[in-house]
């Protein structure tokens, strides 16, 4: 049970003259379809999920282009997909989540960056640098520079998005280039509007079939000794046409100030960052009453390769320039620098030194920046807006701390209510209270938040289903045997080749752990080749299916595991049981210990709509929850430290003998049980009830209750 797109997909069909209303990645998905492309792939991430999602439920609308669809099981083999475009001219876009996802299709995308491409290639990849990103280690812009492939950075409007599309696979048909667009969480989720054109079908399709293949050409190959004259063609002839088309085609924006007494000083902004700077300019009263900047602004809509004539042109005769680049190291304002000082302009540049070195550029940041540079260069009264906003802000923030009395607690995030992984690290504490302290080797994924309280599991994250291989080393000098944990997203990512086969391989005794939910969770919970019921969709949509539903167990027999447990989720005692099993086994070698229960949301998607239209139909609904029953309760709060659900939380005692406040179970309760598992686990006090909550019950159930009613009422006391 998938989330429904359909309005998105019905906004796909928009054609000539019709307004579209939406969000910048779907704006973008539109684009794509205007400009023609042939083949779209990727793999699911933050933030342009969206994209591959969208597309993937508009299948049918797509066939009738003749655009085909790939849900990739990573990124390397989405990568790989843009073959087509190096040696067939079709138009192909492939998407995922930067910078994880470039490092796992490095491979392929530098064999293809290397011979180049005849027809449009673009890469679309999600960046974020906020502090709750997974990208920010590295960038872009290094991958772009080292395989010399061309970086898009849109200004974050859905115009400029939808024509950056456009003339991203134009540049990258103008210079035999594979071309990369760089997307921001703010420029993925903004909203806006644009006047749409009619998708094109492409040329060659899969309702336009190409009748012979390409001919074999060995200078194609990205294999030597023709990589060497591939090196010469990117910064010799592909370069230089790329730039070309930069310029001629008006790709960066310059937007030149009109105040004379600021005239003399220049920002240079990655596109991406524009309307950042603009509101941080109108903050620090830099722009008119229209919002037109005072100052002369170079709007970077791509950021590799820059025009070093359009630099020098920009930057000469001014007092200085400020470079704002968002991310480090500081490669925009590197290259800047080498530029002007290869033409001898003097001007003085700033960047990383007014402003931070990483991390997100929000608009006070930039704020900053600007006052900063202002100060530098004596214009102390044009610096004062941005100073008293910059005040103003810090009184705010300390009257929020005079108010609050305290700093407001983090709240990182959590399991779902109900999240079948949650009773596993439960029955692990259980196990670790037995055993001893365990090595885990945690993963990427849903089951990632154990690293958070209560659980804090994990000693180690490197990478999408990368855990056991992580733990390859640990297990040969640890007393105990490590733990490796990863998803079923995961283990079909990239685990089932660089941990599993390797740990075989190599005959380690090792303990492997797959949360088996059912679904990629932690990117949307798009469907893997294992998701219950895939197989069956799969047959009904005409694709090619495997005729087998358990793939992960049938897999892992297939490589030769010989020790391989399944375990129910929510049945604590039992996965305490074989948890402690596998770490204390005489048997020597790859134990995996496959824990299914079905994603809590995708459940409730599925339950919550049949609930809903029972009850508008006056039928019987049958309702599970637990509760905690005041008396019994003894306020120990183990059960709380054991299964960190949110609905379980405290209250004060009913009862005025009892200081300690009693836990208590909020309505928000999905009735997995986990609470009660958890008590009859851990011998617990037994102060946790089930309860049924009926709607609409039948004649014996309320005749039963009136009943109950009447003879409890005889035995109470008056």
């Amino acid at each position: 049970m998938e989330v429904s797109f359909y309005r998105e997909i019905e906004s796909l069909k928009l054609g000539a003259g019709q307004v579209f209303h939406g969000e910048g990645i779907l704006a973008v998905t539109k684009a794509l379809l205007q400009s023609g492309v042939t083949y779209v792939g990727g793999y699911q991430g933050s933030p342009v999920s969206h994209l591959l999602d969208v597309m993937v439920q508009a299948r049918p609308y797509l066939d009738e282009l003749g655009v085909h669809v790939e849900a990739c099981t990573n990124e390397s083999s989405a990568a790989a997909m843009l073959a087509a475009s190096m040696v067939y001219p079709v138009r192909g876009a492939v998407t995922w989540k930067s910078i994880v996802g470039t490092n796992v299709a490095a491979d392929a995308l530098s064999n293809l960056a290397s011979p180049g491409v005849l027809g449009g290639a673009l890469v679309i990849v999600g960046e974020d640098y906020g502090e709750g990103a997974s990208v920010i280690q590295e960038r872009s812009h290094a991958f772009a520079m080292k395989s010399a492939l061309w970086l898009l950075d849109p200004r974050p409007d859905l115009t400029s998005l939808v024509r950056l599309v456009r003339q991203g696979f134009e540049l990258s048909e103008a210079s035999n280039t594979p071309v990369m667009m760089e997307l921001r969480i703010r420029s993925c989720h903004l909203q806006g509007s644009f006047v749409a054109a009619d998708n094109v079908a492409p040329a060659v399709s899969s309702r336009q079939l190409q009748s012979e293949p390409a001919a074999f050409s060995y200078d194609r190959l990205s294999h030597p000794p023709s990589t060497f004259r591939h090196e010469k063609l990117k910064y010799e002839v592909r370069m230089p046409a790329a730039r070309r088309f930069i310029v001629e085609h008006a790709i960066n924006e310059v937007i030149d100030g009109d105040a004379t007494d600021l005239r003399e000083l220049g920002l240079i902004v990655q596109g991406g960052l524009t309307h950042t700077l603009l509101r941080a300019m109108a903050e620090a009263g830099l722009t008119d009453g229209q919002d037109r900047p005072r100052l002369a602004l170079l709007v970077l809509n791509c950021v590799y390769p820059l025009v070093p004539e359009q630099i020098v042109a920009f930057c000469s005769g001014r007092r200085a320039v400020l470079v704002l680049e968002e991310g480090q190291p500081d490669y925009i304002e590197q290259d800047i620098a080498t530029t002007l000082r290869r033409a001898g302009v003097s001007t003085p540049l700033h960047g990383k030194d007014l402003l931070s070195m990483g991390g997100e550029y929000n608009a006070e940041l930039l704020l900053g920046g600007l006052m900063r540079l202002l100060q530098a260069y004596r214009l102390d009264a044009e610096a004062g807006p941005a100073r008293a906003r910059l005040a103003a802000l810090e009184v705010l923030r300390q009257t929020a701390r005079r108010e609050l009395g305290s700093a407001v607690p983090p709240r990182p995030p959590n399991f779902c209510i109900g999240c079948p992984e949650r009773p596993v690290f439960a029955a692990l504490k259980l196990v670790e209270q037995q055993i001893g302290r365990v090595h885990v080797a945690a993963d990427i994924g849903c089951h990632s938040f154990a690293t958070f309280e209560p659980f804090s599991f994990g000693q180690s994250i490197l990478g999408y289903g990368m855990s056991m291989a992580s733990s390859a080393a640990v297990k040969n000098f640890s007393a105990r045997r490590p733990l490796a944990i990863m998803g079923d997203g995961g283990f079909w990512h990239n685990g089932l080749l660089s941990g599993v086969s390797s740990t075989l391989l190599n005959g380690g005794d090792g303990v492997l752990l797959i949360m088996k939910n059912g679904y990629t969770s932690a990117t949307g919970t798009q469907e893997t080749i294992s998701t219950p019921g895939a197989e069956e969709r799969r047959q009904a949509e005409g694709r090619s299916a495997t005729g087998n539903e358990l793939t992960i167990e049938k897999t892992l027999a297939g490589l030769g595991v010989k020790w391989l447990r399944t375990v129910h989720n929510y049945r604590v005692a039992s996965v305490r049981d074989t948890l402690r099993e596998a770490l204390t086994s005489p048997f020597t070698g790859l134990k995996v210990i496959v824990a299914e229960g079905e994603c809590q949301l995708e459940r409730q998607r599925r339950l919550r709509p049949r609930r809903a239209a029972r009850l508008a139909r006056g039928e019987r609904v049958v309702r599970t929850r637990y509760g905690v029953d005041e008396a019994t309760c003894s306020g120990d709060h183990s059960c709380i430290r054991l299964s960190g659900c949110p609905t379980l939380t405290v209250k004060t005692a009913g009862d005025p003998l009892k200081r300690s406040p009693v836990a208590h179970v909020q309505n928000e309760c999905v009735g997995c049980g986990l609470c009660g598992e958890v008590a009859h686990a851990a011998v617990l006090c037994p102060s946790f009830y089930r309860a049924e909550v009926i709607t609409h019950p039948g004649w014996w159930e309320r005749l039963a209750d009136r009943i109950n009613r009447v003879v409890i009422g005889w035995l109470q006391p008056a």
